[in-house]
């Protein structure tokens, strides 16, 4: 893990931004493009304007309809969540200006399935930042914070009128392609963002619970809460030791458990975010 110095460190998050942004921007230009595949977003919008008037650039439709999104979300949402959004449209903009690649995939479908993975994990890694990708992202929280209009739907409800368009001006399955992209971009986008947040929390019922918790503390330097509890059966007062601890501790905090107390009860709970204490600190926008 990180020490937040570094993650809320404006190098770390200019890192992540220009490393997220090449690798949406590699993904589009050397698939979507080359499919013409209209990805979500205010990027789908410029790619619909190009590919059905056929004037100018993608880039430049992309940042002439980021501007005025930009300038009415200035007065609404933090500065410094904007300023590094606004650096994320940019790099994006001349990465994808200046990147001439194509990758050799003839299938509609396969070129939609792994445009969509990648762009994916590009728009995740942005998103680790303290910015986003700019355009939908910024107007999504705009909404949100004035309307309260959930990001979920906001986002639903524009890609939902971007592909009704689509339907208009281009081939069906075309547009069916598209989505596939987008729904694979969302699922990737979701790994990528809890690859490295997500946490077990993790339940111990034994007869030895203050032993446990001592040991916890001590080996992984974590803490652990003692809940008390009555046994169900027995109706004996118990107390059910309670931690977080990453992937890489489950094994061996359950060799620990099951040397201590064979009889114990390990119960193991996935978690998509753990903020607070020792693993992580609340991302401040």
């Amino acid at each position: 893990m990180l020490d937040t110095r570094i993650t809320y460190s404006i190098p770390w998050n200019l890192f992540l931004i220009t490393a997220g942004s090449a690798v949406i921007a590699i993904a589009l230009k050397g698939i979507a493009f080359t499919h013409t595949f209209i990805p979500g977003g205010i990027f789908g919008m410029a790619s619909l304007v190009y590919f059905a008037g056929g004037m100018g650039k993608i880039s430049i439709w992309y940042l002439l309809f980021n501007v005025p999104l930009f300038i009415i979300a200035w007065r609404f949402i933090s500065r410094r969540f904007l300023w590094y959004s606004l650096y994320a449209m940019v790099a994006f903009t001349a990465i994808y200006t200046l990147t001439d690649v194509h990758f050799q995939i003839d299938t509609q479908l396969y070129a939609a399935v792994i445009c969509g993975v990648i762009s994916g994990m590009g728009a995740g890694i942005v998103l680790r930042s303290l910015g986003s990708n700019g355009g939908l992202d910024v107007m999504a929280i705009l909404f949100y914070q004035k309307f309260n209009i959930g990001l979920g739907k906001f986002y639903f409800f524009f890609n939902a009128a971007l592909y009704g368009l689509c339907f208009i001006y281009f081939d069906n399955d075309l547009v069916i392609a598209s989505m596939i992209m987008l729904f694979c971009t969302s699922l990737a986008m979701e790994y990528a963002l809890s690859m490295f947040s997500q946490r077990k929390m993790v339940l111990i019922i034994s007869d030895q619970p203050i032993k446990i918790s001592e040991t916890v503390n001590k080996k992984f330097r974590m803490g652990s809460t003692l809940l008390n509890a009555i046994g169900g059966f027995s109706g004996t007062q118990k107390q059910v030791v309670l931690t977080v601890i990453n992937n890489i501790q489950l094994k061996r905090l359950e060799e620990i458990v099951f040397t201590i107390d064979p009889r114990a009860l390990f119960i193991v709970e996935n978690t998509f975010s753990v903020i607070g204490s020792n693993l992580a600190r609340r991302k401040v926008y």
